[in-house]
């Protein structure tokens, strides 16, 4: 029984099923990522097998790292998250660690870590008091300066990146050995 299914018997969601549907799609989009890891070495997950830098084992880093971020953001507010326009360029080639799986990393461990996100992801999909509450977004860049995201904006981002990040997963593993996720 996934962590999902415990939280959802557990009685803790809301009865219009709005949590219910996020934490299944959450969940489904979790599985077709984790599965294009089926049955691969470390080296393997390491290996780039298309034009792009991305590799498995950094796409697992970096949704985890991503899913982190954002869950604490809808626990926590814009404190949680750094502030990316005073990052130096060191500070994003640090960064840019979490798209490689390293040579004192595991695919093992980095999918155990990626597992302990889920679960604290769902445990707040389903015990935070409003999604409809809104947090001002982190100061970058990329973001428009004074804008907010609810709560439930922050979860469908994450569902998001993960379903996106899932189908570049099944690419890279299909260049690898042609095993697919789906089909």
């Amino acid at each position: 029984m996934t962590m999902s299914d415990q939280i959802l018997d557990a009685g803790q969601v809301n009865d219009d099923g709005e949590r219910a549907d996020l934490l299944e799609a959450l969940g489904k989009q979790r599985h077709f990522l984790r599965f294009t890891t089926r049955e691969l070495s470390d080296e393997q997950a390491r290996q780039r097998t298309t034009a792009s830098e991305l590799t498995l084992g950094g796409l697992i880093k970096h949704v985890t790292q991503v899913e982190r971020n954002w869950a604490d953001f809808a626990a926590r507010g814009p404190a949680a998250m750094p502030d990316f326009s005073a990052m130096t360029e060191e500070d994003f080639a640090h960064w840019g660690e979490q798209f490689v799986l390293l040579p004192h990393e595991t695919l093992a461990e980095v999918l155990e870590r990626y597992d302990e996100v889920a679960r604290r992801t769902d445990e707040l999909v389903a015990t935070l008091p409003d999604l409809g509450a809104t947090h001002p977004l982190p100061n970058a860049p990329w973001f428009e300066p004074g804008k907010r995201w609810s709560i439930r904006r922050v979860f469908t981002h994450i569902l998001a990146e993960t379903a996106q990040h899932a189908g570049h997963a099944d690419i890279i593993r299909e260049s690898l050995d042609g095993a697919k996720t789906m089909g």
